[in-house]
């Protein structure tokens, strides 16, 4: 076998394969190839594309549970709104039976706070201690916050911090869970899994507006609040205990050096032996990458921003998870009572189910969008339809809903539901999952947890401005506020344009080699490992695994091994 070096400028031989077989090779099995040898062999690597797996029940309920982290914070940042809304929680925690607008800020804010400190630390720990125990633990630490708030009686203070602690665990969970994901499921569905956690989250929304409104209704007690604020932690109990039945992610098994849970959990999942080419090739991809990090030796925190292209990435997964909070979600949802209000709706509880609605049907189709159309693509019409919308919103919204003879203009505030629904629909199917799941293929396994806790608090870190600042900034300026989204949608459209590549449908270790050999990202969709066989420093590139390999090639070209052109 041969293939074309660009970097001796000729052909090459590559050693016989378990494919090539005559009366001077012995035949070789998937079982007698090195991990580094079945890297380097593309005809081991076509096979194990042929044979793909399947998509079992393992990966299904571990995409499932996992996401319940998702949940957890839809339902805990849901619930919310509803509480200031609740009279028995305002008599209670406002000031005179009404919050103020620092009061508020503060209340909804640290929960943010919280998941800032919590995402961060988290890398560490999930290195430390595992993926699985990582997702345990976080979950029960929510709870521990779950229990200040609810015996809060007259403290509104002792309720903010019990968000706060709350929110150490939702960070953590935020963090651990599209890493576990992304590193445990077959390739043809990670994008698909990683994105339900976004669902998830939608869910957990919707699930708290529906609960708020029936205590709301049942209840004028404390009970209108207590319910559902402690069901959240029922939610937490079914994760930290769930997530324990499941395997540990194979790729951080494997970098323990437990190769056998490793190889074993991967067979479980992909639904084929132990023994197969398809989970031969992906332990080959895994050890190839784990020997060349091998090379720089330990790996130290900083090391997460000086290594290869890590710099580059690092800079566009913090671009990515801040611009899901400046795409204005949050504000559209801020910002909705008064726009239902100017149809008759005046019940804010309705209101926020109509809108938790579109945002849970339309993340079901997010869902298939992630599976079939391109990350790029996707991102890209989602920030364009986005940004559209709000520049209607914006300018409609300040010189058409108020006449200034009749009041509010009942056509105007038809027009800007409908458009605030289109929005929620399009945020739901791309910057909604399409962010978690990007984000989770973006880093090498060696930086991963470090990269992506820095990626995930950039998104807590804008959350919290927005929360805490919105009321004032309306307050100061109005619908003007949307124009502010508006530019960061325009931004984003670019960002995704010129620097992400696409990665649907590839492996975490291609994905890797893509960004590390610069492929250029308005042409990395139809990108094949033959169209640059030499990357930085020289290394070469297995022309259809896309990963480095040795020169060992060299040295097997004197054997007498049979050899054939591809």
């Amino acid at each position: 076998m041969k293939f074309f070096s660009r970097h001796s400028g000729k052909e090459e031989a590559v050693a016989g394969t378990a494919f090539e077989k005559d009366g001077t090779s012995p035949m070789e099995t998937p079982n007698t190839l090195t991990p580094n040898r079945l890297s380097e062999d593309p005809n081991v690597a076509a096979a194990s594309h042929a044979d793909e797996g399947k998509v079992t029940i393992i990966a299904v309920l571990l995409g499932a549970i996992a996401s319940v982290g998702g949940f957890i914070f839809g339902y805990e940042s849901g619930q919310i709104s509803g509480f200031l809304q609740m009279t028995n929680f305002k008599a209670r925690f406002a000031d005179n039976g009404e919050f103020d607008a620092a009061r508020q800020g503060t209340i909804v804010g640290l929960l943010s706070a919280g998941t800032l400190v919590g995402c961060l630390a988290s890398g560490w720990i999930c290195d430390k201690f595992g993926r699985r125990y990582t997702i345990s633990a976080s979950a029960f630490f929510y709870i521990i916050g779950v229990i200040i708030e609810i015996t809060s009686d007259t403290q509104w203070v002792q309720f903010a911090m019990g968000r706060f602690v709350a929110g150490l665990g939702i960070g953590a969970l935020s963090t651990s869970v599209p890493m576990y994901q992304s590193e445990s499921v077959p390739k043809k569905i990670r994008g698909t899994v990683v994105a339900s956690y976004q669902l998830l989250i939608t869910l957990g929304i919707w699930t708290a507006y529906m609960i708020n409104w029936g205590t709301k209704a049942a209840y004028k007690n404390s009970a209108q609040w207590r319910i559902p604020n402690g069901l959240s932690a029922l939610w937490a109990i079914l994760l930290g205990i769930g997530i324990l039945f499941l395997p540990e992610s194979p790729r951080y098994a494997y970098r323990m050096n437990r190769v056998d849970e490793a190889r074993k959990s991967m067979a479980r999942l992909n639904g084929v032996s132990e023994h197969s080419l398809l989970i031969e090739s992906e332990i080959a991809e895994i050890e190839a990458k784990l020997e060349e990090e091998k090379e720089g030796g330990d790996t130290r925190w900083y090391e997460a921003f000086t290594g290869e292209r890590m710099m580059y990435r690092i800079i566009l997964g913090m671009a990515l998870q801040a611009g899901q909070q400046l795409t204005g979600a949050n504000f559209f949802f801020y910002y909705g009572t008064t726009i239902f209000r100017s149809t008759g709706i005046s019940d804010s509880f309705i209101t926020s189910i109509i809108l938790g609605s579109v945002n849970v049907g339309a993340t079901f189709v997010g869902l298939w969008v992630v599976k079939n159309c391109g990350r790029r693509v996707s991102l890209m019409w989602g920030a364009a339809v986005m940004c559209g919308c709000f520049l209607i919103y914006t300018f409609l919204g300040h010189f058409g809903l108020h006449d200034p003879n009749s009041g509010i203009t009942q056509t105007s505030g038809y027009i800007l539901i409908a458009f605030t629904c289109v929005f929620i629909a399009a945020f739901a199917m791309t910057w909604g999952p399409l962010v978690w799941a990007v984000v989770g293929e973006l880093y090498p396994a060696r930086y991963r947890a470090t990269a992506m806790a820095l990626a995930t608090a950039s998104n807590w870190l804008l959350n919290f401005l927005i929360s805490f600042f919105t009321t004032f900034i309306t307050n100061a300026i109005d619908y003007y506020y949307g124009l502010v989204f508006a530019g960061s949608l325009f931004a984003l459209f670019w960002i995704v344009y010129f620097f992400m590549i696409e990665s649907k449908d590839r492996s975490l270790e291609e994905i890797d080699t893509m960004y590390i050999l610069k492929v250029a990202p308005r042409k990395s969709a139809k990108w094949t490992a033959g169209d640059q066989v030499i990357g930085s420093d020289n290394k070469e590139v297995n022309p259809t695994s896309g990963l480095f390999v040795q020169q060992e090639h060299q040295e097997r070209t004197a054997t007498n091994e049979p050899q054939s052109s591809v």
